[in-house]
């Protein structure tokens, strides 16, 4: 029985990092109907940025079920289940990854019932925006999170012909709080860190130093660099230069400090959120926080920042070291699903922001004879020289099927295999932090 005549809901979420489990998790609960029975089962897709248990209490989502899987073994999950499918299968990956599992899952519910597939981003889209759409082009709905995105998701699909009847407009999910209500005893200045923006250590150095010297300048107020993770953890970004090695000897004065935790508690007792174009701006603005995106390094698409044009938040370190507190636009906050004191796309409240997708949902549920076969945009015809790779990265092949020799979906890796694992895991990352920036400062010379 659909999940709109018995009140309850059963969700699947794929992700692979920790904030794409955050966005995926979220997501699915918003998606329930009012006074639904949720259970929510987590799939975390086997990579170098599977969350680690500490990264998972911090991103502080509950699921009933929570397992590490292959690619492979997530399709096979979802096969044997075709008979009592889930209601809803949130994909929280990389586009590639998105892409693969449509495929996947096309081929693994050929012949039974499938749930309703939703995807989307966890945040600002600022760079690849035609090639992670059409990447997850075939789920039923593509969520955007603000009316700004959902036009320009529509015009990318509607530009190469596909169909953009999916894009479906929400909000970002872990947007809440309390709004701000005045300084707080001390006056407390966070930087939001982002693990590749910028992706050099002259940049990163810069910022840090000027962090510093802030706190130097006004000893009164307390500053703290909001961090991500852990080095030798990963998030949905690859962070080659983490801040924590960069400050080392550095000597930086008592108030300042290196924090973790969920970035809402942090925002309960800040009075100025600083960032290049971390989406940590977006839920500052929403709860009326004063926010300042970074002019110091160029307002760049590579940055992220340029995203925030016409906000209001564009600030340099110098003018915030000289008491400049930005002013947040509002009709650009409305428009980017941002709700501080308004509502999103100019109607409703940010609780009704999910309520167009529920209703897709419901009448995707309630459709006679069940949904039909996915059918994403990408196919062995229209992308003859890209989609194979994708596929093969996955280990499936043309036809979503997996390949001879993926590996094995019906048992757990032993003991030896767990050791090489977490061996080349630890390899992976020591490339990553210390071998990559070595070459490319070769490189520069």
């Amino acid at each position: 029985m659909p999940a709109s005549a018995t009140k309850s809901l059963r969700v699947a979420v794929l992700a692979d990092s920790d904030t794409r489990w955050k966005w995926g998790a979220l997501t699915a609960r918003r998606l329930a109907p009012t006074g639904a029975d949720v259970r929510l089962d987590g799939y975390l897709l086997r990579g170098r940025a599977t969350p680690t248990a500490r990264q998972l209490r911090e991103v502080g989502v509950r699921a009933d079920s929570l397992s590490e899987v292959t690619g492979v073994q997530f399709l096979r999950a979802m096969s044997e289940n075709a008979e009592e499918p889930y209601d809803v299968l949130v994909l929280a990956l990389v586009g590639g990854g998105v892409q693969a599992m449509l495929h996947g899952l096309r081929n693994a519910w050929a012949s039974g019932g499938r749930p309703v597939v939703v995807t989307g981003y966890v945040g600002v889209v600022y760079e690849k925006l035609a090639d992670g759409l059409l990447l997850r082009h075939g789920a039923d709905l593509v969520l955007a999170n603000s009316a700004h995105d959902a036009d320009r998701f529509r015009a990318v699909y509607e530009g190469v012909g596909a169909d953009a009847a999916a894009v479906t407009e929400v909000a970002l999910p872990f947007l809440g709080g309390e709004p701000y209500a005045g300084e707080h005893d001390p006056y407390t200045v966070v930087f939001a860190a982002q693990p590749s923006v910028p992706d050099n250590r002259r940049d990163r150095a810069y910022l840090l130093n000027r962090l510093i010297e802030h706190a130097r300048r006004h000893p009164g107020r307390e500053v703290l660099l909001k961090l991500r993770s852990k080095p030798g953890e990963h998030t949905t970004h690859i962070e080659e230069l983490p801040y924590q090695k960069l400050v080392q000897g550095m000597a930086p004065p008592a108030n300042f400090r290196l924090v973790y935790g969920h970035m809402g508690e942090v925002l309960d007792r800040t009075d100025l959120l600083v960032t290049v174009s971390s989406t940590a701006a977006l839920e500052a603005l929403h709860r009326r926080i004063p926010t300042a995106v970074l002019t110091d390094l160029g307002v760049r698409e590579v940055l992220g920042n340029h995203h925030f044009t016409g906000s209001g938040c564009l600030a340099s370190w110098d003018q915030l070291d000289a008491g400049h507190r930005p002013a947040a636009d509002p009709k650009w906050l409305a428009r980017q699903g941002v709700c501080a004191g308004g509502a999103p796309s100019g109607g409703g409240s940010y609780g009704a922001a999910f309520d167009t997708a529920r209703e897709r949902i419901t009448r995707l549920l309630d459709r006679p004879g069940g949904l039909p076969p996915l059918n994403p945009y990408y196919t062995p015809e229209t992308a003859p020289g890209y989609l194979p790779g994708i596929l093969a990265r996955h280990h499936l092949g043309p036809d979503g099927a997996p390949l001879p020799g993926a590996p094995a979906a019906d048992k757990e890796p032993g003991p030896v295999r767990q050791i090489v694992r977490r061996a080349a895991r630890g390899a992976y990352r020591h490339g990553v932090q210390r071998v990559a920036p070595v070459i490319r400062r070769m490189g520069e010379l």
